[in-house]
Protein backbone atom coordinates (compact mmCIF):
# COMPACT_ATOMS: atom_id res chain seq x y z
CA UNK A 1 0.00 0.00 0.00
CA UNK A 2 1.44 3.20 -1.02
CA UNK A 3 0.80 5.84 1.50
CA UNK A 4 1.16 9.52 0.99
CA UNK A 5 2.34 11.74 3.81
CA UNK A 6 0.40 14.90 5.11
CA UNK A 7 4.06 17.11 3.49
CA UNK A 8 3.82 15.66 -0.27
CA UNK A 9 0.07 15.98 0.07
CA UNK A 10 0.60 19.80 1.43
CA UNK A 11 3.86 20.46 -1.34
CA UNK A 12 2.03 19.34 -4.37
CA UNK A 13 -1.32 21.32 -3.46
CA UNK A 14 0.95 24.25 -3.34
CA UNK A 15 2.81 23.41 -6.65
CA UNK A 16 -0.68 22.80 -8.22
CA UNK A 17 -2.17 26.30 -7.10
CA UNK A 18 1.47 27.91 -8.21
CA UNK A 19 1.09 26.20 -11.77
CA UNK A 20 -2.15 26.82 -12.02
CA UNK A 21 -1.90 30.66 -10.86
CA UNK A 22 0.96 30.86 -13.62
CA UNK A 23 -1.93 29.40 -16.31
CA UNK A 24 -4.24 31.91 -15.59
CA UNK A 25 -1.69 34.81 -15.63
CA UNK A 26 0.22 33.87 -18.63
CA UNK A 27 -3.34 32.26 -20.97
CA UNK A 28 -4.36 36.44 -19.95
CA UNK A 29 -1.63 37.38 -21.66
CA UNK A 30 -1.68 35.65 -24.52
CA UNK A 31 -3.83 37.44 -27.31
CA UNK A 32 -1.84 40.54 -26.54
CA UNK A 33 1.51 39.41 -26.67
CA UNK A 34 0.37 37.24 -30.00
CA UNK A 35 -0.03 40.84 -31.89
CA UNK A 36 2.86 42.61 -30.31
CA UNK A 37 5.40 39.67 -30.96
CA UNK A 38 4.08 36.61 -31.91
CA UNK A 39 6.75 34.39 -30.34
CA UNK A 40 6.47 35.66 -27.18
CA UNK A 41 2.93 35.16 -27.52
CA UNK A 42 2.85 31.38 -28.56
CA UNK A 43 5.90 30.99 -25.19
CA UNK A 44 3.39 31.90 -23.49
CA UNK A 45 0.69 29.71 -24.96
CA UNK A 46 3.01 26.67 -24.79
CA UNK A 47 4.48 27.76 -21.28
CA UNK A 48 0.48 27.75 -19.73
CA UNK A 49 -0.21 24.33 -21.39
CA UNK A 50 2.82 22.63 -20.06
CA UNK A 51 2.22 24.07 -16.63
CA UNK A 52 -1.69 22.59 -17.34
CA UNK A 53 -0.07 19.46 -17.67
CA UNK A 54 2.81 19.99 -14.54
CA UNK A 55 -0.47 20.61 -12.50
CA UNK A 56 -2.33 17.56 -13.60
CA UNK A 57 0.86 15.82 -13.33
CA UNK A 58 1.18 16.52 -9.45
CA UNK A 59 -3.01 16.24 -8.38
CA UNK A 60 -2.31 12.64 -10.26
CA UNK A 61 0.93 11.63 -8.22
CA UNK A 62 2.27 9.82 -11.41
CA UNK A 63 5.79 10.86 -12.65
CA UNK A 64 5.75 13.51 -9.82
CA UNK A 65 9.82 13.83 -10.26
CA UNK A 66 9.08 14.69 -14.09
CA UNK A 67 6.30 16.53 -13.57
CA UNK A 68 8.49 19.00 -10.74
CA UNK A 69 11.35 18.94 -12.64
CA UNK A 70 9.14 19.85 -15.89
CA UNK A 71 7.35 22.60 -13.85
CA UNK A 72 10.56 24.16 -12.48
CA UNK A 73 12.25 24.57 -15.74
CA UNK A 74 9.16 26.43 -17.08
CA UNK A 75 9.13 28.63 -13.85
CA UNK A 76 12.52 29.13 -14.54
CA UNK A 77 12.92 30.02 -17.89
CA UNK A 78 9.95 32.71 -17.39
CA UNK A 79 11.57 33.93 -14.76
CA UNK A 80 14.42 34.90 -16.41
CA UNK A 81 12.45 35.58 -20.15
CA UNK A 82 11.12 37.96 -18.07
CA UNK A 83 14.20 39.64 -16.34
CA UNK A 84 15.98 39.56 -19.68
CA UNK A 85 12.72 41.48 -21.25
CA UNK A 86 13.54 44.13 -18.76
CA UNK A 87 16.74 44.84 -18.97
CA UNK A 88 18.73 43.72 -22.38
CA UNK A 89 16.23 43.27 -24.10
CA UNK A 90 14.80 39.38 -26.16
CA UNK A 91 15.21 38.87 -29.67
CA UNK A 92 13.50 40.66 -32.53
CA UNK A 93 13.50 43.67 -30.82
CA UNK A 94 10.96 42.83 -27.38
CA UNK A 95 11.49 45.06 -24.33
CA UNK A 96 9.31 46.03 -22.00
CA UNK A 97 9.96 48.88 -20.03
CA UNK A 98 8.40 48.29 -16.94
CA UNK A 99 6.70 44.92 -14.55
CA UNK A 100 3.56 45.12 -15.72
CA UNK A 101 1.78 45.30 -13.26
CA UNK A 102 -0.01 43.18 -11.60
CA UNK A 103 0.71 40.25 -14.43
CA UNK A 104 4.61 40.79 -13.79
CA UNK A 105 5.01 40.44 -10.08
CA UNK A 106 2.17 37.84 -9.93
CA UNK A 107 3.95 36.17 -12.71
CA UNK A 108 7.20 36.09 -10.83
CA UNK A 109 5.75 34.74 -7.31
CA UNK A 110 4.13 32.09 -8.46
CA UNK A 111 6.80 30.80 -10.85
CA UNK A 112 8.89 31.62 -7.28
CA UNK A 113 7.16 29.63 -5.10
CA UNK A 114 6.91 27.14 -7.76
CA UNK A 115 10.84 26.14 -7.57
CA UNK A 116 11.18 26.80 -3.60
CA UNK A 117 8.17 24.47 -3.06
CA UNK A 118 10.08 21.83 -5.28
CA UNK A 119 12.98 22.32 -3.80
CA UNK A 120 11.31 21.81 -0.27
CA UNK A 121 9.80 18.70 -2.08
CA UNK A 122 12.97 17.41 -3.03
CA UNK A 123 14.51 17.72 0.22
CA UNK A 124 11.61 15.99 2.03
CA UNK A 125 11.32 12.75 -0.26
CA UNK A 126 12.63 9.21 1.06
CA UNK A 127 15.79 8.07 -0.27
CA UNK A 128 13.62 5.28 -1.45
CA UNK A 129 15.16 5.11 -4.52
CA UNK A 130 18.53 4.88 -3.48
CA UNK A 131 19.48 0.99 -3.39
CA UNK A 132 18.99 -0.85 -0.59
CA UNK A 133 22.23 -1.58 2.18
CA UNK A 134 22.32 -4.52 3.90
CA UNK A 135 22.59 -3.51 7.83
CA UNK A 136 24.71 -6.34 9.82
CA UNK A 137 23.96 -4.62 12.74
CA UNK A 138 20.37 -6.01 12.85
CA UNK A 139 21.60 -9.70 12.86
CA UNK A 140 23.96 -8.73 15.18
CA UNK A 141 21.90 -7.23 17.12
CA UNK A 142 19.64 -10.52 16.94
CA UNK A 143 22.76 -12.79 17.37
CA UNK A 144 22.95 -11.02 21.07
CA UNK A 145 19.46 -11.47 21.88
CA UNK A 146 19.42 -14.87 20.97
CA UNK A 147 22.30 -15.50 23.31
CA UNK A 148 21.01 -13.66 25.99
CA UNK A 149 17.83 -15.96 25.82
CA UNK A 150 19.71 -18.75 26.08
CA UNK A 151 21.63 -17.68 29.14
CA UNK A 152 18.46 -17.53 31.26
Amino acid sequence: MNSISATDITLRGLGVCCAVGNVVVHALLVPDHLEEKFYIGMLFAVGSAVMLVVAAALVSGKRLAAAWLTGTAVSLGMIIGFLLSRTVGLPYGYYEPDWEPPYGPLSLIAEGLFVLVFLTWLGTRPMADAAPVRSRTKGVERIEAARVTQRK
